[in-house]
């Protein structure tokens, strides 16, 4: 009972940033566009989000595992709330280089905050379920995907979110409303983490920071690509195709965004019941590969869709990314039971970090191509380019042996 009140306390505040995390995106995107920022500037805007994050799941999962999960929770809401400041003392009349840099900075401390209370989350779950009961495999998958579906559904609403209140309070107001909340947040939170919650028994030594098993090496190593065939297209290509090209206002660009994002989360929660649960690790092994080979389709139908003249042309878009994000959501939602099913409870905090550190540099690698591709080739380009990485991330996951018999790397 006192781990799930842990793990209960831990979640809700990670649904109360993960709100701010989503509204801040679409913020920063629409509001810096609007100024006159290029796709390639608007890239850089995000750059450091995502490079803080490789750095800060690498060091948050050895933080978590040797002082607790509670000290890495904290220190991501109180960051992301210095973070929402920080950024609303932006001034509009500071120069381009200047302005990015500023921005820059301030996304790095949210792409820290981010992750630590992401990492503190996830690896709280393996706290809770017990594999070694009956239908633990399956209990587990069940948790790790109503969390992720869950979160990814709430930062879609934070998306639309981010849209409205663009529009109806303006870009600093907007920051400072949501800096309050999360301090509210963050003050209902102190108190309810055991301190010890995902702190490992035995020593940590540095070489557990890089001793992995062959399966989480080659997990992590799929996630990279797997997340960047996402955000190749979905950070900077198609909001900004949506606005300029098909001649969207913020608050549809912002709805739009937030529905992909909250069906996306509805699939990903639901996906233990059709995607492979009742073989536990093994099953849905194999289950992610076939899985991730359909993917690797979706973009390249979308972009042969897009040259047909007698289909329209937004509803094939539409249509296709909304197909693209429910393959995605269940490829996403095996690949992260997977990360917690192949660690043990010591060093699920290690592991998860590590995992999250690869999925920071697919996103870093697929934000900065989003913007680069998109402005020097357009967007089916970066739909082209999501495919082949779609292709090779579930090629790599042919290679995790599909028993349990799993021997750490040396």
């Amino acid at each position: 009972m006192s781990d799930t009140r842990n793990y209960a306390a831990v979640t809700a505040a990670y649904w109360g940033f993960t709100l701010t995390d989503g509204a801040l995106r679409m913020l920063v995107l629409l509001h810096f566009h609007r100024l006159g920022f290029s796709p390639i500037d608007l890239a850089f805007l995000f750059l450091l989000y995502e490079a803080m994050g490789i750095i800060t799941n690498f060091l948050g999962g050895w933080i978590g595992a040797r002082y607790g999960l509670r000290i890495t929770l904290y220190a991501g809401l109180a960051i992301q709330v210095a973070a929402l400041v920080m950024l609303s003392l932006v001034n509009p009349a500071w120069a381009l280089p200047l302005s990015v840099a500023y921005v820059m900075g301030a996304q790095a401390l949210s792409g820290i905050a981010k992750d630590l209370t992401k990492m503190s989350s996830k690896s709280a779950v393996k706290l809770v379920v017990k594999q070694d009961e009956g239908g633990g495999h399956s209990l587990l998958f069940h948790w790790v995907a109503l969390l992720t579906g869950s979160k990814n559904a709430l930062k879609g609403v934070g998306f639309f979110l981010g849209g409205f209140l663009l529009e109806g309070l303006g870009f600093q107001p907007s920051l400072w409303l949501m800096a309050g909340c999360l301090a509210v947040v963050l003050a209902a939170a102190l108190g309810f983490v055991r301190a010890d919650l995902g702190k490992a028994k035995a020593a940590i030594a540095k070489r557990d920071l890089f001793a992995k098993t062959k399966a989480i090496n080659l997990l992590s190593l799929a996630r990279i690509f797997l997340f960047a065939s996402r955000d190749v297209w979905f950070v900077v290509g198609v909001p900004i195709f949506l606005y300029e090209q098909l001649g969207w206002s913020f608050d549809e660009v912002g709805t739009f965004m937030a529905a992909w994002v909250v069906g996306y989360g509805i699939v990903q929660a639901a996906a233990p019941r059709f995607s492979g649960r009742a073989g536990g690790p093994a099953g849905a092994t194999v289950a992610a590969r076939w899985w991730g080979l359909v993917l690797a389709l979706l973009p390249a139908a979308i972009v042969w869709g897009l040259g047909q003249q007698d289909l329209p042309g937004p509803v094939v878009l539409v249509a296709g990314l909304f197909a693209f994000g429910a393959v995605f959501a269940v490829n996403s939602s095996l690949h992260s039971y997977l990360i917690v099913a192949f660690s043990d409870h010591d060093k699920v905090a290690l592991n998860v970090g590590f995992y999250y550190m690869a999925n920071a540099i697919g996103r870093f690698a697929g934000t900065l191509l989003s913007g680069l591709i998109y402005q020097l080739a357009g967007l089916e380009a970066c739909l082209l380019a999501s495919s082949g990485m779609v292709a090779v991330a579930a090629l790599t996951v042919f290679l995790i042996p599909s028993d349990r018999k799993i021997s750490p790397v040396v």
